[in-house]
C-alpha cells in the first residue's frame, strides 16, 4: 500500500487530468501529480526518452528494465518488460536480464549497453573500458540518450520504491 494517498484526478487541473488520462491514471502518475509542474515535466522528458531520439528501442528497454532490476523496483520491471516486448525485446531476453552476463541472447551492442547500465547504477559511472566499449557501438547522440535513460529510470525506480507505489494488473501497468 502506498505511503501516502494517491492524488484525486477529479481535483486536478484540466492539464493534469489530460496527462493522467493519457497515461491511464496509472498509480505512478497519480502519485506524481501531487506536484503538477514536476509531473508535467517528468512526463515530457519520459516521452522524449521513449519516443524520440535515435537510440535503438530494444537497447533502451533492455537498459531500462535492467535499471529497474538493479534498483529493486518491481513496478518498473513489470512495466518495461511489457514495453520492451512491444518494441522487439524477446521473452528470452526479458527472462535473461537478471543474469545477462551468462546469457547468449544479447548481441554485442546490447551486452555493452547492459554493462554500461550496470556500472552506472552500481558504480555511479562506467569504467573507462566499459565506456569505450559502448561508445564504439553508438553515435554520440545515442550514447547520451542511453545514459539519460538509465539516469531517468534510476530516479523513477527510487520514486516508485520511496512511495511504495502499488503494482497494477499487467494490462494496466505503464511507466
Amino acid at each position: 500500500m502506498a505511503r501516502i494517498n494517491y492524488s484525486d484526478p477529479s481535483r486536478a487541473s484540466d492539464r493534469t487530468r489530460e496527462i493522467l488520462d493519457k497515461n491511464r491514471n496509472a498509480n505512478i502518475f497519480r502519485m506524481m501529480s501531487h506536484s503538477p509542474s514536476y509531473f508535467e515535466q517528468y512526463c515530457r522528458l519520459g516521452g522524449a526518452i521513449r519516443h524520440k531520439g535515435e537510440l535503438d528501442p530494444i537497447v533502451r528497454e533492455l537498459a531500462i528494465t535492467r535499471t529497474g532490476i538493479l534498483c529493486e523496483a518491481p513496478y518498473e520491471i513489470v512495466a518495461h518488460k511489457r514495453i520492451g516486448k512491444n518494441v522487439g525485446v524477446t521473452d528470452e531476453q526479458n527472462e535473461a536480464l537478471e543474469n545477462w552476463q551468462a546469457a547468449k541472447c544479447f548481441d554485442e551492442t546490447q551486452r555493452a549497453a547492459l554493462a554500461f547500465t550496470d556500472e552506472i547504477v552500481k558504480l555511479n559511472k562506467p569504467t573507462e573500458a566499459t565506456f569505450k566499449a559502448i561508445a564504439s557501438k553508438l553515435t554520440p547522440a545515442a550514447l547520451v540518450e542511453l545514459q539519460l535513460s538509465v539516469g531517468f529510470y534510476i530516479m523513477t525506480s527510487k520514486f516508485l520504491e520511496t512511495f511504495e507505489i502499488d503494482l497494477q494488473p499487467v494490462t494496466e501497468v505503464v511507466g
